[in-house]
């Protein structure tokens, strides 16, 4: 099989573990007889000092012809001015918008020789294995008029939250397809109590929830479910929420397996084209200095051969080579208990490919 693959290092430590994302795909390519392309353009911050554009047309032309793509991480201090007119984090939101990803995937799995990295104690991670899925399109980061004011000597800031049935219909569908192999749970995370945008979002999934009578539908507030993620993960299987609550849960979800650094996600869309990402952002005062943990980036390349590629034994590969690496010992920086082994982030890609079999 032949897949050409753009790749979007970014910014910080973007450019860091993409390399080593891309080392993985290139052994796998290798192994299973397959011929992967890589071409790389900017995005983020680096692409704002070398274009004005934090998402260059160039950049997006060539993410449109590609089989997938494979991103970094964009932002950082020299780019957080509140006043400027262009944020590297514009690149994403362009990117999602020109690619028609509507919805990002995020699995939530602790690995068992990683448990005392959790916050959590043990017994509350155990049997936590859940995936988040956000709608990326709609909500507060799109919805018009978004636009500051000036009236009786005040300043006003409006973001206009807003949602359409189609934008929650397709994202709800996806959720519940998710669910169906799963444990068949989906919690569906909204504000309805206060919101007119989350009680449409309650009544097309109960309307949906029709459709997929195996499945149990739950619906959760997002306080209720921001207090279960840290009280009772493992109670839930997927999730699926708005864009703002979304980018919120996200994070505090990813923090349960220990480190930011080991999880992956996927954008999708209605085309084949996805994008795939570590969770992680761009952490400047480490880029460049060879410690970044690699294996989110890896993850992510991983869902990106099962999503884009439909190489799914491929994925398993992959998935499997960091869970051995993981129960082996392998550690970065980020995931190491006192007096353990720290590995580099290229040691770390060396160890999981020397278990890839």
């Amino acid at each position: 099989m032949n897949f050409h693959i753009v790749t979007l290092p970014g910014d910080g430590i973007g450019p860091d573990v993409t390399h080593e994302a891309v080392r993985v795909l290139q052994d796998i390519a290798e192994k299973f007889g397959h011929t992967f392309t890589f071409e790389a353009h900017r995005i983020g911050g680096n692409a704002i000092d070398a274009t004005g554009s934090a998402l260059p047309q160039e950049t997006l032309d060539a993410c449109l012809k590609a089989d997938a793509v494979l991103l970094g991480a964009v932002g950082g201090p020299k780019w957080d001015d509140p006043r400027a007119k262009t944020r590297p984090e514009d690149g994403l939101l362009a990117i999602r918008k020109g690619l028609g990803l509507y919805a990002n995937l995020r699995p939530v799995k602790p690995h068992p020789a990683l448990a005392f990295a959790s916050p959590l104690r043990e017994e509350k991670i155990h049997g936590v294995d859940f995936i988040v899925v956000r709608e990326l399109t709609g909500g507060l980061y799109f919805g018009e008029p978004k636009e500051r004011r000036k009236a009786n000597g005040h300043v006003s800031a409006v973001d206009t939250l807003e949602y359409h049935d189609y934008e929650i219909r397709r994202i709800v569908d996806l959720a519940f397809k998710l669910a169906r192999p799963r444990k068949k749970k989906l919690a569906s995370v909204d504000k309805a109590n206060v919101l007119a945008s989350s009680r449409l979002w309650r009544e097309i999934a109960t309307e949906m929830a029709a459709d997929y009578p195996d499945v149990k539908l739950d619906h959760v507030l997002v306080d209720t479910a921001a207090m279960r993620l840290v009280t009772a993960p493992a109670s839930f299987d997927v999730i699926v929420t708005e864009n703002t609550f979304g980018d919120i849960l996200t994070d505090e979800a990813a923090v349960l397996v220990g480190s930011m650094g080991l999880l992956p996600s996927a954008s999708l869309g209605q085309g084949t084209i996805g994008l795939y990402e570590p969770i992680h952002g761009s952490a400047p005062d480490i880029a460049g200095k060879g410690i970044a943990n690699p294996l989110g980036s890896i993850l992510s390349a991983a869902m990106l051969l099962r999503h884009s590629l439909h190489l799914e034994t491929e994925a398993v590969t992959i998935e499997r080579a960091v869970e051995r690496a993981l129960t082996d010992g392998c550690r970065t920086a980020d995931i190491a208990r006192q007096g353990e082994r720290v590995l580099n982030t290229t040691q770390m890609t060396d160890e999981v490919i020397k278990r890839v079999q």
